[in-house]
């Protein structure tokens, strides 16, 4: 009996045409895929907070757009169909630019909230799909050595984007919203997204591999719906699945709460709990210190799991998870005004958060993914924890609007401790039996962000 293949694998490939060096298309191309990701699941949530929409509202839909990114091994296989990844990159890079321009216009709608929920579903779908294919169109056109050459352009374009959209663009937002107002000055930046997106969408058009999916004509919806289903089966008869997945929720499950919460506690009022930070205060801190201080411990958390393995990190890790929680406590009780106070304990938050998070993209890489499908059930795995960041985002808002700042912050603490403990039910490999590996595309896009 033929074992199935793995439907999120890249299929054999032939390349028709390629253009030059990587380094002239894996920069752009990964620039556009965090920068569309960033507006719908960061930047959307800063702009209804300064417009004046409640916390419950925020974390509710901006939590429900994530589910584009948890849902998206639903379809990947199928996107084996299409005879060429490029086109279908350039087609959601080109859709996202168009959502980006109905953004302008949306928020000048008087129902902006809901038209402005309407479009940023389009654009997490789009975005979605975007990040299949594209991944996809880096693994079928590289080869290995050339897929870990250029790993680093990944994670840096990609961060680079993140750089923008939390730094450049909120700090410039903030400086539009006090000479244009609030929804004018949103206008502008989405225009300014929608211009930039679409030149960029037309450089990949030209620049891109053009890589032809040779196996595109012998695969149909029904093939592919069939082994779709094998693999599901499969990954839900892995020994101690059930608990692999309880695991993974609960790991997130502060973590989606205090990161949903913590940048509207920067802005909120001081009367009402919050630090009272502008727009262009937040974007100055998380677009530079609180970027560079993730990246740091997101690289010294995998060098400790490195060194000590997965069984034996994983308990420091957890731990390091707890910071941000602990730090935003210590900001809601004692509620400092200077700016070199607050942005030091950004900088501590994000590098708790990078440090620890490290922890589940190993353990679904070498827990949850090995096996027979394990490029499609790291996809699973990935699915499951972002369903997990979204269910805890989801009502970390009405949670905070019932508890106060203060009171909401410890709960997180509280939130991280069931983790913890089930940490010592879990399988986890032995230090000899497994040997730490990054994922092609795990540079990237951290996938807290995915």
């Amino acid at each position: 009996m033929t074992t199935p293949r793995d439907p999120s694998a890249p299929a054999v490939m032939a390349v028709a045409d390629t253009q030059g060096s990587p380094i002239r298309w894996v920069p752009t191309l990964y620039f556009m895929q965090g920068m569309q990701f960033f507006v719908v699941m960061l930047l959307a949530g800063l702009m209804f907070k300064n417009m004046g929409v409640p916390n419950d509202q925020i974390a509710r839909w901006t939590g429900l757009l994530g589910l584009a990114w948890a849902i998206k091994p639903l379809w990947s296989p199928f996107l084996e169909l299409a005879s060429s990844k490029k086109r279908v990159v350039v087609a959601m890079q080109f859709t996202g630019a168009v959502g980006l321009g109905l953004m302008a216009l949306a928020v000048q709608m008087p129902m902006y909230f809901a038209a402005s929920i309407a479009v940023l579903f389009l654009l997490a779908y789009a975005s979605a799909t975007h990040d299949i294919a594209c991944d996809g169109l880096y693994m079928a056109s590289l080869d290995n050595k050339q897929q870990a050459a250029y790993a680093g352009w990944q994670g840096a374009f990609f961060n680079a984007s993140k750089f923008l959209t939390l730094g450049g663009l909120l700090v410039l937002a903030g400086h539009l919203e006090k000479s244009m107002g609030v929804f004018n000055a949103w206008t502008a930046i989405f225009v300014l997204l929608a211009v930039l997106s679409a030149a960029l969408a037309s450089y990949n058009a030209r620049m891109l591999p053009n890589v032809v999916n040779a196996s595109a004509g012998q695969l149909s919806v029904a093939t592919v719906w069939t082994t779709l289903q094998e693999v599901m089966a499969d990954f839900l008869k892995k020994p101690g699945i059930w608990l692999m997945i309880l695991f993974i929720v609960l790991f997130r499950f502060a973590e989606g709460q205090v990161q949903t919460i913590g940048p509207l506690f920067l802005i909120e009022a001081r009367d009402k709990g919050g630090l009272g930070l502008s727009t262009e205060q937040v974007g100055g801190i998380y677009g530079t210190v609180g970027t560079a201080a993730f990246l740091v411990g997101s690289i010294l958390g995998g060098y400790l799991t490195s060194w000590l393995s997965l069984k034996r990190a994983m308990p420091i890790l957890i731990l390091a998870m707890a910071v941000p929680n602990l730090t935003f406590y210590y900001l809601a009780t004692h509620l400092p005004g200077d700016m070199l106070h607050i942005g030091t304990a950004v900088a501590v938050e994000m590098f708790g958060y990078g440090f620890g998070f490290v922890g589940m993209i190993l353990f679904i890489m070498q827990v949850v993914a090995p096996g027979r499908f394990s490029t499609a059930h790291y996809a699973l795995g990935s699915g499951v924890m972002q369903l997990g960041f979204i269910f805890s985002k989801t009502i970390s808002g009405d949670i905070q609007m019932a508890m106060g700042y203060e009171h909401f912050f410890l709960w997180t603490i509280a939130c991280g401790l069931p983790a913890l403990l089930l940490m010592f039910f879990v399988k986890m490999p032995l230090p000899s039996a497994v040997e730490v590996q990054v994922a092609p595309d795990a540079g990237a896009a951290p996938l807290a962000s995915r």
